[in-house]
């Protein structure tokens, strides 16, 4: 399940600086997340840092990548190189 970064977004940019996979960056208006890099931190953390971080909470489930917690761990495990923990 990557996640999605909605309409508002404040561009307020304390969300880019603490994904562990760099999925997120500056789009035409605001920042989006690549849903090919996004795990959701499965294997970095135990919840998601830019949910965390976000001071108007618009980083929801995008319905679009729907991926369960294995396929989550593989992507990070693919992209790390790393056995998740």
């Amino acid at each position: 399940m990557a996640l999605m970064i909605t309409d508002e977004c404040i561009n307020c940019d304390v969300c880019e600086p603490v994904c562990p996979n760099n999925a997120i960056y500056q789009g035409d208006l605001i920042f989006e997340i690549n849903p090919s890099l996004c795990t959701e931190c499965v294997g970095h953390f135990s919840e998601p840092q830019c949910v965390t971080v976000c001071p108007v909470d618009c980083i929801p489930v995008n319905p679009e990548c729907i991926e369960t917690e294995a396929q989550l761990r593989e992507k990070y495990e693919k992209l790390t190189g790393e056995k998740s923990i």
